[in-house]
């Protein structure tokens, strides 16, 4: 004969497993759980210590140049070492960049017309910020892939070069589409800009307490190291504001006798300030804008041309990637010169075209330039003034006449 189930026993049966799932722990939820949580404390450090970490990262880039030659495979350690300063440092610029955006109170100031141009962009479209995001990956790493590459054989080295300048050309042309035919502008991404110790008004308690929080400073210690310093804290008069007895506003401090014309300056807004920033750079057209396009082909065709040469010190290449460069500033420069009554270029233009002009220098430390010219001049530094100078040409020496991104953008 069966016997009769107790309705209460069954459903409580029922409902023991779901009465235990919320106190079991789920282990794989707890372990992705990790990296953002990891993540997240990582950033309020840097946020509260950005001087010091900006000191870390210049000291472990200049380790960089000191390694070149000191044991068997420096080169490539250096270049790992060197590489991985720069990318954590693209981290580092984000994670201070969206800390400033979020500090109240800070005293207002006029932010270069390239952190304007490129904060725009980046803000205004997700594709250009990760496209530039890759290309500066592919800058900061690009030696490094060449010399594992060349451990693989020559053949499989230049292959890698090509399909580096190949994915920056790319990544290049796709940044000139996206800016509606803008010329380009290094980097892409906006530079990184230091969080300041004050914040606007001195009196404003609420501001004061969130920086001095966010830069992890505690107000009980502050308060105490005033006491102990004593008069040595007090400002001078010109350095401290005055605050109006109605209405409780204050007014800024003035500058010190000698930095009245330092100071008029930063105060000082010139047509660009205010521009909008599309209107930083003017639109490309005609043969403006294939002098950028041949200006964005040139490293890939030089790449190209000197992969298919038996001869690497070939005049024939380094002669190719010369004209392509000079012809795309000639392309620009008589572009400018036949429409100079409506052509005008803008501060970053006239930034953007120094820096390319600089960069043209490097031609001289490449290929047949370099073993020509440049390559007795160094040798004859290196004898004339031994130490650590000497030493340090000695070891890049090797770099500059075995790789190609040695000196190559």
């Amino acid at each position: 004969m069966a016997t009769p189930t107790d309705p209460s026993r069954s459903s409580a049966s029922k409902s023991a497993p779901s009465d235990t799932k919320p106190t079991s722990k789920n282990p794989i939820h707890a372990v992705f759980s990790l990296p953002p949580r990891f993540l997240h404390m990582y950033s309020d450090f840097i946020t509260k210590n950005n001087h010091q970490v900006s000191q870390i990262e210049s000291a472990l880039r200049s380790l960089t140049y000191i390694i070149p030659g000191r044991f068997r495979d420096s080169e490539i350690a250096s270049e790992t070492l060197h590489s991985g300063v720069q990318l954590l440092s693209l981290y580092h610029d984000t994670v201070l960049l969206r800390a400033l955006s979020q500090i109240p109170g800070l005293a207002p100031r006029i932010p270069s017309p390239h952190a304007r141009y490129t904060r725009f962009w980046a803000a205004r479209s997700s594709f250009y910020r990760r496209i530039a995001m890759l290309l500066q990956v592919v800058q900061y790493t690009e030696l490094l892939w060449e010399m594992a590459a060349k451990r693989r054989g020559e053949k499989i080295r230049w292959r890698v070069i090509v399909l580096l300048e190949a994915l920056k050309a790319l990544c290049r042309l796709l940044l000139l589409r996206i800016t509606r035919s803008r010329p380009l502008v290094t980097p892409a991404l906006p530079e990184r800009e230091p969080i300041p110790d004050t914040p606007a008004a001195a009196g404003d308690d609420d501001d004061g307490s969130a920086l001095k929080e966010l830069m992890g400073e505690d107000a009980d210690d502050a308060e105490l190291l005033r006491e102990m310093n004593g008069a040595a804290d007090k400002k001078a008069a010109h350095e401290t504001e005055w605050t109006m007895p109605r209405t409780g506003s204050s007014l800024p401090s003035l500058p010190g006798p000698g930095d009245i014309s330092s100071y008029l300056l930063s105060r000082v807004l010139t047509a660009d300030d205010i521009k909008p920033a599309t209107k930083l750079l003017s639109t490309l057209q005609g043969s403006a804008r294939a002098a950028e396009i041949l200006h964005i082909l040139a490293p890939l065709l030089y790449a190209v041309t000197l992969a298919r040469s038996k001869n690497k010190r070939s005049w024939t290449p380094w002669l190719v990637g010369l004209s392509l460069e000079y012809a795309a500033r000639q392309l620009r420069d008589r572009r400018a010169a036949s429409s100079a009554s409506s052509f005008r270029t803008t501060a970053l233009e006239r930034d953007e075209w120094a820096k390319r002009g600089w960069a043209m220098g490097w031609w001289a430390m490449r290929g047949p330039a370099y073993d020509t010219l440049v390559k007795g001049f160094v040798g004859g530094v290196k004898r004339r003034v031994p130490g650590i100078v000497g030493g340090i040409l000695e070891d890049y020496e090797y770099l500059w006449e075995n790789y190609y991104y040695s000196t190559s953008g």
